[in-house]
Order: structure tokens, then C-alpha cells, then sequence
């Protein structure tokens, strides 16, 4: 009897143990990989876009109303993983990346931008700024995962901050937020910020800006 229990046991725990593989494998993953725009964009140069109501293959849940919306920043990207902090790096137009950037997608046809992670170094100073807003922050007491540095050094500071920080990635919920295209586009229209990146089973999955609506920001 104990060994059939012990078997009924271990098959109750092998999908549970498998779900926890999943979700660290994706939230490894995640932490290097850029996301996409919630709704389908067309481009007509580089610098214009239409955005349609159509969704991105994938990202029907957040009309669904599931998963966590919370606010978008507007600084530099950054990344902790493994006591290692990393800042975002474009590699566009051609640009050969510096040795040891991690490609975060492939390049982007349209745009030309191909985002990479980049290790930050204490003695570049080119890497000053970020690492202020990480020991500003707490240093590596924080958790791995996404931030955004912010502050004056970073975006024309549109916080009018005195100090360079981090924010991590889906800090400030929103509580409130609308699932259609257009309660969207009249939030984003009446709220002061970036834009909104929705979150499904603790890992950001997809965002939508201000911009893809062709509002300004910093909104006046």
C-alpha cells in the first residue's frame, strides 16, 4: 500500500515540478529578451507608424482581462542577473556590437534596431550613470530582473528627478486599466505616462505606448 501511495504521490508532484522548470526557464529568458507591442504596427519609414486594433498573434489573454497591467518607464533599460548588471544596447543601423553584448532579438528590418544586453563595467566610464542608479537603488541587494534607470542622466529626466535610480519592471500596477483598443488608447491619452507593459504569470509579456497612438511625451 505505501508504495502505491508513494507512486499516486510522485504523479501528483511531476506537473508541479515541471510548471516550476517552465516558469524559472521563462523568467531566465525573459530577463534577456525584449517584448513585443501589444497590437500589430505598420511602418511607413523608420520613424512613422500606424498602430492598428489588430492583436499580435499570442496576446489575446490581455483583452481577455488576465494577466497584471502596470506602468511603463521611460529611461534606459537595465538588467540584474547572477549579481551581474547589464544595460541595454542598440547595435542599429549596421552598428557592430561590442564582444560580449547578448542579442536580446533579431535585428528589426524596418527600424533597423537591434537591442543587445551589455555587462557593465566599473572601470568604463561610459558605465558611470547606470551604476550610480544601481547602487542608488540598493545595489546588488536587489532581486534579478528588469529595471529602468531614470533620472537626470537618462531620457531628459521627464520625472524631474535629482538622482539617477532604478524602478523595477512592474512595481506600480494599474488597477484600473481598460482591455480594448480603445480604452487604451483613451487611457494612455488622459494618464502622464509612457505607457502600460502587461504582465501574465510574473513575467512581462507584451507593452503598448503613448507613441504608438501618436501622443506626445512627456505629455505637456
Amino acid at each position: 500500500m505505501a508504495g502505491r501511495a508513494d507512486s499516486r504521490l510522485q504523479r501528483w508532484r511531476v506537473p508541479s515540478v515541471k510548471r516550476k522548470l517552465i516558469l524559472q526557464r521563462r523568467r531566465k529568458e525573459s530577463v534577456m529578451k525584449k517584448i513585443p507591442t501589444l497590437f500589430k504596427r505598420i511602418y511607413h519609414d523608420a520613424s512613422h507608424l500606424t498602430t492598428t486594433d489588430e492583436l499580435t498573434p499570442g496576446l489575446e489573454w490581455v483583452l481577455e482581462g488576465r494577466g497584471v497591467a502596470t506602468v511603463k518607464y521611460d529611461g534606459t533599460c537595465c538588467a540584474i542577473k547572477s549579481c551581474r548588471f547589464y544595460r541595454r544596447y542598440d547595435a542599429k543601423k549596421g552598428k557592430v556590437p561590442p564582444a560580449g553584448a547578448i542579442p536580446c532579438c533579431d535585428p528589426d528590418p524596418v527600424t533597423g534596431h537591434w537591442p543587445h544586453w551589455l555587462e557593465c563595467d566599473f572601470t568604463n566610464t561610459a558605465d558611470n550613470w547606470h551604476l550610480a542608479a544601481l547602487y542608488n537603488a540598493g545595489g546588488f541587494n536587489l532581486k534579478d530582473g528588469t529595471y529602468e534607470a531614470i533620472g537626470p542622466h537618462f531620457q531628459k529626466n521627464p520625472y524631474g528627478l535629482t538622482h539617477d535610480i532604478l524602478v523595477r519592471h512592474g512595481a506600480d500596477v494599474i488597477r484600473d486599466c481598460p482591455r480594448t483598443f480603445m480604452g487604451l488608447r483613451d487611457y494612455l491619452k488622459s494618464h502622464n505616462i509612457e505607457g502600460i507593459v502587461f504582465w501574465l504569470d510574473g513575467e512581462p509579456m507584451c507593452k503598448i505606448k503613448r507613441s504608438d497612438f501618436g501622443f506626445k511625451w512627456p505629455s505637456d
